[in-house]
């Protein structure tokens, strides 16, 4: 029982993602991608912060009082989870987004960016 809290209170999927976003919940969804990847295709609202990147500096402005949904590609890239940890070690409340950005779109949802697909858009407007 334990593990599966567990598992619940680090992961998310991408229903459960649109949901909290169209209640206006306070998620911040982010892309821990390079900013190439990112301008390609990404969930309509993430914010781009490359795992990379991540650092007491380049989130000093980040509000730490909401959820940080950190996602990348899909299974086959821990981009995600490199994000997650980080943003964790700074303090920040994480779940990583199970199958990534691979998941979101064949759960039909649309993308923004370059290469942005037609899908079930977030109405709550953000």
């Amino acid at each position: 029982m334990n593990h599966y809290r567990n598992k619940l209170a680090f992961e998310t999927d991408a229903w459960d993602l649109y949901e909290a976003l169209n209640r206006n919940e306070p998620v911040v969804v982010v892309d821990g991608r390079a900013a190439a990847a990112y301008a390609r295709e990404h969930i309509p609202g993430a914010v781009n912060l490359p795992h990379r990147e991540i650092d007491e500096k380049t989130t000093a402005s980040l509000d730490r009082s909401g959820l940080y949904v950190c996602y990348c590609d899909g299974i086959g890239c821990n981009a995600s989870t490199k994000t997650a940890l980080k943003l964790l070690v700074l303090g920040f409340r994480v779940r990583e987004l199970m199958g990534g950005l691979d998941w979101w779109k064949r759960d039909g949802y649309a993308t923004a960016g370059e290469g942005s697909r037609a899908g079930t858009a977030i109405v709550c407007g953000c």
